[in-house]
């Protein structure tokens, strides 16, 4: 039977009690609603407005799609003011730190506004490993939700425990967006809630009948574990990572964050 998350849960900040830190690595995700602060949500969703509507999404797609043709995105979503204070947030720095241990990279970043009509996407892991063949070593997303999750915005879906399994990325892919047994279901979280998630754990987007509803101002923040280089998802990671270090992004606290000896070379997927 499906469970829905509730705004009744209580906020979880850093430290995490070591029963969180248990559920975690047990079922493969913590959910922390109203996560982010009010003032970073509201510099972060006009950010996510331009990065639509001005056509860098679509850009960065393109450069990550044909970096031969399109060479570098103009702009990265972590040269966005409040994107880039998101990708190294001080709490959630803490407890990334105390679910993998101090030493971890940023991996990638992605940001969308999410229309009402788009539909769902079936269920899938987001695990970069190639070929799938352990999960000794953590990666984790950070699932960020600036207007929080509604019945009117497309629900985030979770398989718990299956993050402990090694299994291609679209290995349920078949169900679509279909119910699964022991799935939980969260689409009801306030602004600024954050999922952490295994980057194993399956999960999809299920869409609202008909495509009604509203827009869903989605952002997820990618990491893993120092002690094994990571297949890139991206190109120009190279790039993403200097112009991390450029700004500045790791506030001189996480030496590893932006660090390019956690990662392989880039290879195109199939």
């Amino acid at each position: 039977m499906a469970l829905t998350a509730l705004t009744t849960e209580a906020p979880v900040h850093a430290p995490l009690s070591p029963t969180q830190v248990e559920r975690f690595h047990r079922d493969g995700f913590l959910v922390l609603p109203a996560f982010l602060p009010d003032d970073l949500v509201t510099r972060l969703r006009p950010e996510v407005d331009r990065w639509v509507d001005d056509g860098l999404r679509a850009r960065s797609i393109a450069c990550a799609t044909d970096p031969e043709r399109n060479g570098l995105p103009e702009i990265l979503e972590l040269e966005l003011p409040a994107h880039g204070r998101l990708v190294a947030h001080p709490p959630l720095m803490e407890l990334l730190a105390q679910l993998m241990g101090p030493a971890f990279a940023f991996h990638h970043l992605h940001s969308d506004r999410q229309e009402p009509e788009r539909p769902g996407k079936p269920w899938h892991h987001d695990y970069e490993q190639r070929p799938q063949t352990d999960r000794r070593y953590a990666m984790i997303h950070a699932l960020h939700y600036l207007d929080g999750l509604t019945e009117e915005t497309a629900s985030l879906v979770v398989l718990p425990g299956s993050h402990r399994e090694v299994a291609a990325k679209d290995a349920r892919a078949g169900a679509g967006t279909d119910p699964l047994p022991g799935e939980v279901v969260l689409d009801r979280l306030p602004p600024g809630s954050t999922v952490v998630v295994h980057s194993a754990l399956f999960h999809a987007r299920r869409a609202l009948p008909a495509g009604r509803g509203s827009d869903r101002y989605f952002l997820d923040s990618s990491y893993c574990q120092a002690g094994t280089r990571w297949p890139p998802v991206k190109p120009y990671w190279r790039h993403a990572l200097q112009r991390a270090r450029d700004l500045g992004l790791d506030q001189g606290r996480w030496p590893d964050l932006f660090a390019e000896q956690h990662f392989t070379e880039y290879e195109p997927q199939g």
